[in-house]
């Protein structure tokens, strides 16, 4: 057991199998005769799944018991469970012109009923990382085990976007799932403020962003704000900088950042 759990939970084997069973029903229940939606939501089911195996080699790497592992998978579970009536109703997975697929996630699972079988304390624990998982710095008010879950998820998420991103990237047009992009112009720029964030060893705003090359550096700050070691130890054995330098255009900016990354991640890893 590790020397800090975050709670006695009482969810069991059954009660996550229960719980994997009703997500899988829910995602099934958004597919539609059009390809196009299909993809998005294909992609969004395939996403959770493979956070979820991202959150069991993080859980393992840290020796939480079976207990914590439980809890830490089943909110890497339902962390993206907003996408999909995000995607219904607004036809984007972009928060800015829809709403925080966050704070929708947590008002899917309060309307059905998902969590009622748990303890008040797994509840709370699971609807707050839902909450809070996209959020672009945790709230310092968040401490203790509650802080830890949501680096875990946020870790394990951003682990798997970088794997979405790449396929998008590498994909021709007919063949990407189309929310992905967020609506950014392919324009071979990048935009010198947000070049220089990055050189600051700091995470990129969505907000500041005006081009998919921009949109390309804020992945690549993703990488200061992993949580554990194991982190940034899959970031480079799956070579993610690498493949995303190779998206980016020619030009001195681009491999500035791209530079600065690499050697964060061999001082940090």
């Amino acid at each position: 057991m590790s020397a800090d759990p975050f709670i006695i939970t009482t969810l069991d084997e059954e009660g996550l199998a229960s719980l994997k069973k009703w997500f899988l029903g829910y995602c099934r229940s958004f597919y539609t005769s059009r390809e196009e939606d299909n993809r998005n939501i294909r992609l969004k089911e395939e996403h959770t799944e493979q956070v979820c195996a991202f959150m069991d080699i993080l859980t393992l790497d840290l020796g939480l018991d079976p207990g914590e592992r439980r809890l830490a998978g089943v909110v890497a579970l339902l962390h993206d469970v907003g996408r999909f009536e995000q995607y219904r109703c607004y036809g984007t997975f972009r928060d800015s012109e829809s709403e925080n697929h966050g704070t929708l996630g947590v008002r899917v699972l309060t309307g059905e009923g998902v969590l009622d079988g748990l303890a008040p304390e797994e509840r709370r624990m699971i609807l707050g990382g839902v909450a809070l998982h996209n959020v672009f710095r945790i709230p310092d008010a968040i401490d203790g085990p509650a802080r830890r879950l949501l680096h875990l998820v946020r870790d394990a998420d951003k682990l798997d976007i970088w794997r979405v991103f790449l396929e998008f990237y590498g994909l021709p047009p007919e063949e990407q799932a189309s929310a992905v992009g967020l609506g950014f112009p392919d324009l071979p720029v990048c935009t010198p403020g947000v070049v220089e964030t990055v050189m600051r060893g700091e995470l990129v705003n969505l907000a500041t962003l005006k081009t998919l090359s921009d949109f390309k550096l804020l992945q690549l700050s993703w990488v200061f704000d992993l949580n554990f070691a194991v982190s940034r130890r899959l970031v480079v054995e799956r070579n993610y900088v690498e493949q995303m330098a190779a998206t980016l255009p020619p030009g001195e900016d681009a491999a500035r950042v791209v530079a600065f990354v690499r050697e964060y991640l061999a001082r940090s890893g």
